[in-house]
């Protein structure tokens, strides 16, 4: 686990006043998976009461999506589980690395450009990747389900689920 995590993890366990955590979800072009990574957290947050405690956002490594917003099938298949992807594409960038506590990727490439991206060793240590936080699902990725059918955005709903309850457990 990184320093980050540690650091974070001890303060909250040692605090009756939690600080705000600060989570970005990254994937490539920040229209399926990333936003619904951030969808779930936010519903994940909000039925524990921690709103105030936590912001949540979402970017992608490229732009060609900045302004769109989230996959028309990705929106379907969250609606269908209860979740509202309201997100509109942005691109990161580098103040992300100052203003957010952890940027989860999705799958190895994210993880490795961000980690490219980075511009301190402290901001690196601030990269993981989102299955390092699954508890129920053995996986090392988030695939993407863009170019395949329903059944692939289904699994990446039903592996980020997996993986926020974990990142949220972890946190509180």
């Amino acid at each position: 686990m990184h320093s980050c995590f540690e650091k974070n993890r001890t303060f909250w366990k040692n605090h009756t006043h939690p600080f705000m955590v600060k989570i970005l979800f990254v994937c490539l072009g920040n229209i399926c998976r990333s936003p619904m990574a951030e969808a779930i957290m936010r519903k994940l947050v909000s039925e524990r009461g921690l709103d105030a405690d936590f912001q949540i956002d979402s970017a992608g490594l490229i732009s060609y999506h900045e302004g769109e917003a989230s996959d028309p099938r990705m929106r379907e298949h969250a609606y269908r589980h209860g979740y509202r992807l309201t997100h509109i594409s942005r691109p990161v960038r580098q103040g992300d690395f100052d203003n957010f506590d952890y940027i989860i990727g999705m799958d190895d490439s994210n993880y490795d450009k961000l980690r490219h991206l980075a511009p301190t060793l402290e901001a690196e240590a601030k990269v993981s990747r989102m299955t390092d936080y699954c508890t129920v699902h053995v996986i090392d990725h988030v695939p993407d389900p863009y170019y395949g059918g329903a059944q692939g955005f289904e699994n990446v709903i039903e592996i980020l689920e997996d993986a926020c309850a974990g990142l949220l457990a972890s946190l509180v």
